[in-house]
């Protein structure tokens, strides 16, 4: 593949893809899959789109925008697809396989604005995802142009997880992407969820360069917005990178996303070994450490809340 090398290194590709390839497989073309439809798959080669060959009996539901395959470079029959390094996937409802939402993603820009859809709340949900993924979440708080005091909400959001980037911007704005251009340079991937009308599909708008993503008005009676984007797909940024849309998110089911929920609430997680059961549910124990911090107003008492519903929820 050393003739696509460059190309590839534009869509992402690196050691960690090319390490998988056997000996065998060298001669095979390697794709970035940009759509994934009911019964076909799409992918890139540099500029360059194909419809891939699938063979009998594949199910497209298996594949993510963002996963890189392998395939006949003269007939486009998919080969296999290599490992991920990423994969951000919504748990379903019941017995159901869980739905693939991207794959191979560097960053998460979870995109709320500054008005009254503001939710701590849905915001901690969004960062557990983004953690139990692997991924670099960074908080975009659009609309901060019409709040009287957007820093407010930078102070919140900035509250919710240790190290996390929470960035203002005017989703419109060129400046927003330039803002945001640390996580967008060339071979990078970055992906955008959050809820209706908040500025997600503008903000893409902006990434890109070209408008390409279709938008759709606020309620304003509400801030709350209409869906707009009805599928993933995968965008060149102007900064060189790649950017994959996602449809609103109106909920996220909490499932088994241990670790994810321990990475967003360190301060309890860091605490409980403290406790004097080893069991401690951190709700009425005795020496429940947990419960001592909040006595002492050294833990904020709200996050203990939430910690309990978000655990009790990836428990099942």
């Amino acid at each position: 593949m050393a003739e696509h090398s460059g190309l590839l290194g534009q869509l992402g590709w690196d050691s960690f893809f090319e390490d998988q390839l056997a000996d065998d497989e060298a001669k095979l073309s390697a794709l970035r899959i940009d759509g994934v439809h009911r019964a076909r798959l799409t992918g890139l080669v540099g500029p360059d789109q194909f419809d891939i060959d699938l063979p009998a009996r594949t199910d497209t539901a298996e594949f993510a925008v963002g996963d890189w395959v392998l395939a006949d470079p003269l007939t486009r029959m998919l080969h296999r697809r290599l490992d991920r390094r990423t994969l951000l996937q919504r748990a379903a409802e019941g017995k159901r396989p869980p739905q693939l939402v991207a794959a191979n993603v560097d960053t998460l820009f979870i995109v709320a604005s500054c008005n009254g859809d503001f939710n701590l709340a849905r915001l901690e949900r969004y960062l557990a995802f983004a953690n139990d993924a692997g991924t670099n979440p960074v908080v975009v708080l659009t609309k901060a142009d019409m709040a009287d005091d957007a820093q407010d909400f930078e102070r919140q959001a900035s509250g919710l997880q240790r190290g996390l980037a929470v960035i203002l911007v005017n989703a419109r704005s060129d400046e927003a992407a330039a803002a945001l251009q640390p996580w967008c340079g060339p071979g990078a991937t970055v992906a955008v969820i959050g809820s209706s009308g908040v500025g997600k599909s503008t903000l893409v708008n902006t990434l890109v360069g070209n408008g390409s993503q279709q938008t759709g008005g606020v309620r304003e009676s509400d801030s709350k917005g209409r869906h707009t984007t009805t599928a993933r797909s995968l965008h060149a940024m102007a900064g060189g990178g790649w950017v994959i849309d996602t449809p609103g998110v109106r909920s996220l089911n909490m499932k088994d996303l241990g670790q994810g929920l321990d990475i967003l609430f360190a301060e309890i997680t860091e605490l409980a070994p403290n406790c004097k059961f080893r069991n401690c549910t951190h709700d009425h124990e005795p020496g429940c450490a947990v419960l001592a911090a909040v006595a002492a107003g050294t833990l904020d008492p709200d996050r203990l809340v939430r910690w309990r519903k978000l655990q009790a929820e990836s428990r099942g």
